[in-house]
This record gives C-alpha cells, structure tokens and sequence, in this order.
C-alpha cells in the first residue's frame, strides 16, 4: 500500500480508501467486517462513508467493528458525509446548520466516535447559502467534532466559490473532493481538477470501475443478468446499460483496459484502478467492493503503477468527447479532443 497526503493537510492516508454504501445492503455485517479488518490487514488506512448508506446502517456496522477493536481507530481515517435526508422529512435535508448539526451528531453516536477525521458536504444545496454551510463546517472543527472539511458532488464553480470563500472569512478550507471519476467518466478534467490542483484540494474518486464496467464482467449488445448491479437492475445508475453500449467509446476503453490487463497479467480492474491513482490531484480512490473477493481483486492495484505508454493507451482510447464551446473550439470539430 501507497500513502498521500491528506490534500494540502498533513494527514497521511492510503491511496486506495476502503467504501462502505454497500454495507448493510449488498454486504452484511459479518462481510463488512471481514472487509474491514482485510482493508487494514493490507495497510488500508481510509475509510468512506455517508449518514445515507443503506439509511445509517454503514456507519453503525463501521462503529461496532471499532468499538470490539480500540487500537485501530488511531490507525484509520475515518470519512462520512451528511446532505440527504434518511427519512424524508422536512428540515432532515440540505446544508442548513440545523440539518447539519442533528446530522453530524447522529453520524459521530452511530459511528461511536467524538471526532470525524473528514466530514463531507454530500452535494450542493441549492436552498442553502453555501456561506451557511461553511460557517457551520469552521464551527464543527473548533468544537473538536471534525478535523477536516471536503465536499462531493460539485460542480466547477460551486467549488471554487466555495474554496475561495473559505479563504476570504478565515475558515476551515475545503481539503477533498469526492467526484465521479474514472476511464469512462472523465467529464471532471474539463474544470474540476484545475480547481482541485490551484487549490490544493485532493480528488477521491468514487465509482473507480464504473459500475463494474471496467471489470470487463459486461458484453456488448447482451442485456446482463445474474448477480451483477446492471444484472439485477439494467437501468441502474445515471447511465444504465442502453446508454453505454450504444456508445462506440465504451467497447474501445473496455478493450484497451483488457489488453493493458493482458500484458500485465494482472485483471482489468487492477488496471482501470492503477491508471486512476495517478491521475493529477488524486489523493485516494474509493473501493466499492460487495465481497472479500472483489475487495482482494482490488487491493491487487495498490502498488501497482503503468508505464508511460500503457497509460497514453488508456489515456487516448478514454478521451472524452468535447465539442461544445467553451470547451471545444467554435466552428471545428473537436470530437475526441484530448482534455
């Protein structure tokens, strides 16, 4: 295992981070723990969740696990967010200080902790002044609840309003972003990971494989079934399977990931994780395994760094397609500009 900085802060964290939102629905509490204590067993030091996971269920499997073993809660950063609401009721949602200060409350007693390493907004809150938000987060570190503040979810200028505001009223910065990023969903490139570099705010990856895309575990033009997430649910997610075979860019990334895996030897999620740890900005890319096979498959990249010719493949054969203004060039085609 590999360790990074914290964003700009000085706190040390493996580069792969251990997440949890299948825990207490896809993995049950004996898998989770067999998770966690296997996370750690491999140097794992990073750890993700949110008050949402299978509606607070995560965090208390993950507060259990630490309460029967005390000496690694020093050992581990621990994450969690709050934003959504766990039962749908009005002022238990958003970025509001109320929301936020029953929120962190409930996660910090499921969690059995009295201080969260790093607490994340979970998206934007289009209601709340972001202002609010922030002042809230500075309050949560000075009252020792909270070491650290990231965000999720944001788009290009929330984060730098966000980022810059932070700097203007003196308060706790904005240290992570936690983005959807990978081989097939690049669009972060486009503002994101200038803001995070001028900023010095670490980028932590979720949905690293894609949906299982990038495990090479899907085939063109056959709908997927059995017990895969597309195969139990063909429309999961923001792209479905429809969408993302009809696209030509799909089967070439899948394919080069193969081949680089193949030369490797090693598997193809390996791979589409190797490629992803060194990418500008990246502080630790979240794992999202359902069982202790998948989780070892995926502790196989740590260590694991591609030649400057194996990513150019991967870099070139991933390469979003950009052709509007402004991030294209008016009046010529740039379909598969390089970002």
């Amino acid at each position: 295992m590999e360790y990074r900085t914290l964003g700009s802060t000085g706190t040390i964290v493996s580069s792969l981070c251990l997440g949890t939102m299948t825990f207490g629905s896809e993995s049950d509490e004996t898998v989770s723990h067999a998770q966690l204590d296997r996370f750690v067993e491999q140097g794992g030091t990073f750890i993700d969740t949110a008050n949402v996971y299978s509606s607070g269920v995560s965090e208390e499997i993950i507060g259990r696990w630490l309460a029967v073993r005390p000496d690694v809660r020093d050992q581990v950063v621990l994450a969690t967010k709050g934003r959504f609401s766990r039962t749908g009721v009005r002022n238990e949602l958003g970025l509001s200080r109320l929301h936020l200060t029953k929120a962190l409350d409930a996660s910090l007693k499921r969690l059995g902790v009295e201080t969260i390493d790093l607490y994340q907004a979970h998206a934007w809150d289009p209601l709340t002044p972001i202002e609010e938000a922030l002042r809230f987060f500075d309050d949560a570190v000075r009252a020792g609840k909270i070491h650290y503040v990231g965000v999720s979810n944001f788009v290009g200028w929330q984060l730098q309003k966000a980022a810059l505001l932070t700097q203007h009223l003196g308060l706790a910065p904005i240290v992570t972003l936690q983005p959807q990023y990978n081989l097939l969903q690049r669009s972060i490139e486009l503002e994101l990971t200038a803001v995070c570099e001028n900023e010095g705010i670490g980028i932590l990856p979720w949905s690293p494989l894609a949906g299982g895309w990038l495990t090479g575990k899907y085939t063109r033009d056959t709908l997927p079934t059995g017990a895969t997430r597309l195969g139990e649910n063909p429309e999961r997610g923001m792209e479905g399977y429809a969408r993302r075979n009809a696209e030509e860019r799909t089967w070439r990334v899948i394919d080069t990931v193969r081949k680089v895996a193949e030369g490797r030897d090693v598997s193809m999620a390996q791979v589409a994780l190797a490629w992803l740890v060194d990418r500008p900005a990246v502080t630790s890319v979240i794992l999202g395994a359902r069982t202790i096979e998948q989780l070892d498959d995926n502790l196989g990249a740590a260590g694991l760094h591609l030649s400057a010719e194996e990513t150019e493949l991967l870099t070139e054969a991933s390469t979003p397609l950009v052709d509007d203004y402004p991030y294209g060039v008016p009046g010529v085609n740039q379909r598969g500009r390089s970002l």
